[in-house]
């Protein structure tokens, strides 16, 4: 019953895993932001892994689970220091893009009641772009405070599903072990054959 229990408060957990990482997997695309990208992809794959092992009683895929749970935990904890500048970090920098664009986060822009203030571009100034925005105003959360909420938040979430998964695979090796004990595991379960020799088959006949 308590191995149910975790069972189906793991799947739970990793769903919203699964709904959290592509909420946050559209947002950073649309920012252009790679590094989250690649991880956030890894972090799908490996969910989904966690999520078939749980179903299927498989406690292999459940502990790879369990030690991306802890790598998905420091991730998170340095994207929380690098959009707080903590320990040498900026969030100004182009780290999150691998240098290759000068694109920041997707909420810089647009925050809840950010307004973007634009000008067209001067006459005589060639640009990639056909204008661009000067600053923007009326955000009511700054853009990191947001990025933090979101590192935050799966920082819990992996946290709860690390705890339940340790318990899981516990439970589920109890489960074996204890089936092995009562003869689960025995190589003629069902037909034992018995090796005594018959005494019909040894007695002599006589004519």
């Amino acid at each position: 019953m308590g191995c149910c229990s975790g069972r189906c408060t793991l799947i739970f957990i990793c769903t919203l895993q699964l709904v959290l990482a592509l909420e946050r997997q559209v947002f950073d695309f649309l920012g252009y932001q790679w590094a989250p990208i690649l991880a956030n992809f890894f972090h799908i794959i490996i969910v989904i892994l966690g999520l078939f092992g749980t179903i299927q009683y498989r406690p292999r895929y459940i502990i790879v689970y369990t030690v991306w749970a802890a790598l998905w935990v420091a991730w998170n904890v340095f994207v929380i220091c690098f959009y707080l500048d903590v320990g040498g970090l900026s969030k100004d920098s182009d780290l999150l893009t691998f240098n290759i664009s000068a694109h920041h986060s997707w909420w810089s822009e647009h925050g809840p009641g950010c307004v973007r203030r634009e000008m067209p571009q001067a006459p005589g100034v060639r640009t990639t772009e056909s204008h661009s925005y000067i600053t923007v105003m009326g955000c009511l959360m700054d853009y990191q405070y947001i990025e933090v909420m979101h590192s935050g938040t799966q920082i819990l979430v992996a946290l709860l599903g690390f705890v339940y998964a340790c318990y899981v695979v516990s439970a589920i090796t109890e489960e074996e072990d204890s089936f092995d004990f009562i003869g689960g595991f025995d190589p003629f379960p069902l037909y034992h054959v018995n090796e005594k020799p018959s005494h019909f088959l040894l007695k002599p006949m006589y004519l």
